[in-house]
């Protein structure tokens, strides 16, 4: 393994990466993806363990590899033109808005798949048998059906989502299966925009494949494949090195989720214990709450993704991420809890907000082996909005958005405001770009000043964000740090919770718990005032 090659096929696989996302986004027709960036994409070996995955979303991080084993469990024989589509939580995935795409890369020595090399004239039993790589996309598609506009509904149980869909091949041998593709458009409120967002899924892929086709057209498939191995065992080698740098010992931290039945507010425990061993972390969630009536439930994946991107986090090198930051970290969550939910359990907003928290009760845990390093408490919520009907055309439509807030103060200073924090990764929507596209628009959009903790180093502010219907519309909210504010650290004060404001069309105001379903009507306006993030250190 020389080092400088090594840096070179570091940037090259990523560069592979971000290259399928600029191809998503500049392809995708929905905002949410050309607009907010809610995509993931990445590339794996033929083994099904991550090389490379773009910087992209944190939420994705440890979902994209549990997507790829599934789907290899189940697909033992692959040829050119494959792709596979899957949204199943219980199958790899994480939520139903997110469907994941999956395609095989098939190399020669020449670099050429099987059927570019077959034009010209390669024997059959000189083309490769096995996929060298594979390529995935992961993609929040705005509406995939269900109760409400947005497919983030206010469920029970996983039946209430959306439409499910197993891993099936989308595309056999280059053939679209048009049935599938019926069925999927069938089941959802606005086709078109899946339609075409599905079409830049399939772009990204085959763009990562004709790249990874041209390194080992140039380097030859022995080095290529050769340093993907490299560069995980150098990862690894790095973060093992980390941990062992830090105080051995057992450190536990616990915070909690709103659960709203009704106008009944319950608070949800999340428990961690968090163990350093030598050069190992193994992360404990024994004593979290069951699963829950409610969508708060997040399966395994994402519980192991906000563990695996707390750990990115506090790892100073910048090392590529790739299977092997994840060979040192263990996760040890209880079947059928809140945080590794089962069948049937409802899990929308386990994906976005169950997430946050999981990542503020292990960010806890650590800052009491690493109080030099670790932050207090950011938003913890990605104020999850939702609005969908008819337009006055009659043509349906479905926005879906996070806001951002206040992160948190850290050691290093102030915290910043008004940005999205840890497990989403997203842009806003621009106020132009939404005012085009949808019944409504932006009354206000600003800081909200004085929102962030006090410290010695500051919590950032929140947002203000205030939105004016033009349209009836079915509005669904789903968001955190209404009741228990963001907490701070080394005696920071915490910051402030969010509030959900609707103004009547008379304008009146009512108070909106931090999760609700509203038929909302023209001129009503809903105001979303997000949380700031804990102060840290004495004032």
């Amino acid at each position: 393994m020389d080092p400088i090659t090594l840096q070179l096929y570091r940037h090259r696989f990523a560069g592979v990466a971000e290259e399928m996302g600029v191809t998503l986004r500049r392809t995708a027709y929905s905002p949410n993806i050309k607009e907010r960036l809610d995509f993931s994409c990445a590339l794996f070996d033929g083994q099904g363990n991550l090389v490379a995955q773009a910087a992209h979303i944190p939420a994705h991080l440890g979902a994209m590899p549990a997507s790829v084993r599934t789907i290899l469990n189940r697909f033992p024989t692959w040829e050119e033109g494959d792709i596979v589509i899957v949204n199943d939580p219980f199958e790899g995935g994480n939520h139903l808005p997110d469907i994941t795409m999956i395609a095989p890369v098939f190399v020669e020595d020449g670099g050429m798949g099987e059927g570019e090399r077959g034009r010209e004239g390669v024997p059959v039993s000189h083309r490769p048998i096995t996929p060298a790589f594979f390529v995935a996309s992961r993609a929040h598609h705005a509406d995939v059906g269900g109760m409400t506009p947005g497919s983030l509904p206010l469920s029970t149980e996983i039946f209430q989502e959306g439409i499910i869909i197993p891993p099936l091949k989308l595309y056999r041998g280059g053939v679209l299966n048009e049935d599938a593709l019926a069925l999927i458009l069938r089941n959802v409120r606005t086709p078109d925009e899946r339609r075409g967002d599905l079409a830049a899924q399939r772009a990204a892929a085959a763009i990562g494949a004709r790249r990874l086709r041209e390194l080992v057209a140039r380097h030859g498939r022995a080095e290529v494949l050769a340093y993907c191995t490299h560069l995980q065992t150098y990862s690894e080698r790095i973060t093992r090195a980390t941990i062992a740098s830090w105080p051995d010992g057992v450190y536990a931290f616990e915070d909690v989720i709103e659960l709203i039945e009704g106008d009944q507010l319950t608070l949800i425990p999340i428990r961690v214990t968090a163990t350093i061993a030598g050069d190992t972390i193994t992360f404990d969630f024994s004593g979290t709450a069951p699963v829950v009536h409610g969508s708060l439930n997040a399966v395994i994946a994402i519980t192991q993704s906000a563990c695996y991107y707390v750990m990115r986090c506090l790892i100073d090198a910048d090392i590529p991420m790739n299977e092997g930051c994840f060979a040192p970290v263990h996760v040890i969550a209880p079947e059928n809890s809140l945080v590794n939910a089962a069948p049937p359990a409802a899990v929308a907003a386990g994906n976005v907000e169950t997430s946050q928290r999981i990542t503020d009760v292990v960010l806890g845990a650590l800052a009491q082996a690493l109080p030099d390093r670790v932050p207090a408490a950011s938003q913890g919520t990605m104020n999850n909005l939702t609005i969908g009907g008819l337009r006055n055309d009659g043509k349906p439509f479905a926005y879906y958005e996070t806001i951002g807030g206040g992160m948190g103060a850290s050691p290093a200073g102030d915290g910043l405001s008004g940005v999205q924090v840890h497990m989403t990764n997203t842009l806003n929507t621009p106020v132009e770009a939404l005012e085009i596209v949808y019944p409504f628009r932006v009354r206000r959009y600003g800081v909200r000043t004085g929102s962030g903790g006090a410290g010695t180093h500051h919590g950032g502010d929140g947002i203000v964000r205030e939105y004016e219907l033009l349209t009836s519309a079915t509005v669904t909210m789903i968001s955190e740090r209404r009741a228990v504010a963001p907490w701070g650290l080394a005696g920071g004060e915490a910051g402030q919770p969010g509030r959900n404001i609707l103004i009547h069309a008379n304008g009146m105001e009512e108070m909106l718990p931090s999760k609700f379903t509203r038929r909302l009507h023209t001129g009503d306006r809903l105001r979303v005032e997000t949380p700031g993030g804990g102060g840290w250190g004495k004032k």
